[in-house]
């Protein structure tokens, strides 16, 4: 009998280990950011906040939208025909309008010398070898969770010569001053 239930023992710890299935590619099961929904803040009646954070690479931005994004409204916007939430850091703001039902109508977000991703780095060396950024600011604009504007106002320097772009997060140059 006891060596019964030291074989039972042991085939119930084995059995469970095989039934485990292996992935073979490692990143199969990984969601992209790019693929990750927006955000819905609150529902307002019928309507719902909705907020599309950026995926920039800059920790610093990502840390204020993640700041918006857990902010509890409360009642605060009661009583107002509009209200506005200003939040600031070293490197930039994130301003937000809400309507007299607490519903987000509008973000404005700037931000100046952030981690650039590397598709806008890439196009811009590419296109103006031996350039150097020397300043950035991005701006990334909703109204009502449509993405209005998202770019970057880029200045660049070669030889006291000094250039301002207008670059596209995907690293497409919209216009060169």
């Amino acid at each position: 009998m006891r060596s019964f239930l030291i074989i039972l023992f042991i085939l119930s710890l084995t059995i469970p280990a095989f039934s485990q299935d292996k992935i073979s590619d490692p990143s199969e099961g990984e969601i992209k950011m790019e693929d990750l929904p927006g955000v819905v803040i609150k529902s307002v009646g019928k309507d719902f906040s909705i907020y599309l954070p950026d995926r920039n690479p800059d920790i610093n931005v990502r840390a204020l939208q993640e700041k918006f994004i857990s902010y509890d409204l409360g009642k605060d916007y009661e009583g107002f025909e509009s209200y506005l939430v200003v939040m600031e850091t070293k490197k930039g703001s994130l301003t937000a309008t809400y309507n007299q039902n607490g519903k987000l109508t509008r973000v404005v977000e700037n931000y100046q010398n952030v981690k650039l991703p590397s598709s806008v780095i890439y196009s811009v060396y590419k296109a103006y070898p031996n350039w150097k950024i020397i300043n950035d600011k991005f701006l990334y604009t909703q109204k009502e969770g449509d993405i209005l504007k998202k770019e970057y106002n880029l200045r660049i320097e070669k030889e006291n010569k000094i250039l301002k772009l207008v670059v596209h997060p995907n690293g497409e140059i919209l216009s060169a001053k």
